[in-house]
């Protein structure tokens, strides 16, 4: 399910970039708790707080991260969760193919699809 766009503006207004957004995912804590927003930039990997009761409301940066930075392996069987910035979050399972994308992006470019349309 892709993130609204709503909560897409408020990240990028939040972070105050005008660069273009690759990927954005919503994660929690492991094990619950805290909501966080990975945003994904040309240049960053912004993880950004929601807090406890949403996760759609940017709270504060929970930590920002040069782009190569790799955000997974996503581990799954009992939920997919992965470790970054030395703590452990959970993410849903349609957002994999997102966290998996994004890493591929800057480790294994030549695993992706080539653009069907690269002129648009």
């Amino acid at each position: 399910m892709p993130v609204p766009r709503p909560l897409r503006e408020r990240c990028r207004e939040f972070l105050g970039t005008d660069g273009e957004i690759r990927y954005i995912f919503p994660a929690r804590s492991y094990g619950g708790g805290a909501g966080f927003i990975f945003v994904v930039t040309d240049d960053q990997v912004a993880v950004i707080s929601t807090g406890p009761l949403g996760r759609s409301t940017p709270k504060s940066i929970w930590g920002a991260y040069p782009r190569g930075t790799r955000i997974g392996p996503v581990e799954t069987g009992a939920g997919a969760s992965f470790e970054f910035g030395g703590a452990a979050f959970e993410v849903d399972d349609e957002y994999v193919p997102v966290v998996n994308a994004a890493d591929s992006e800057v480790f294994a470019r030549d695993t992706l699809p080539r653009d069907p349309l690269p002129d648009l």
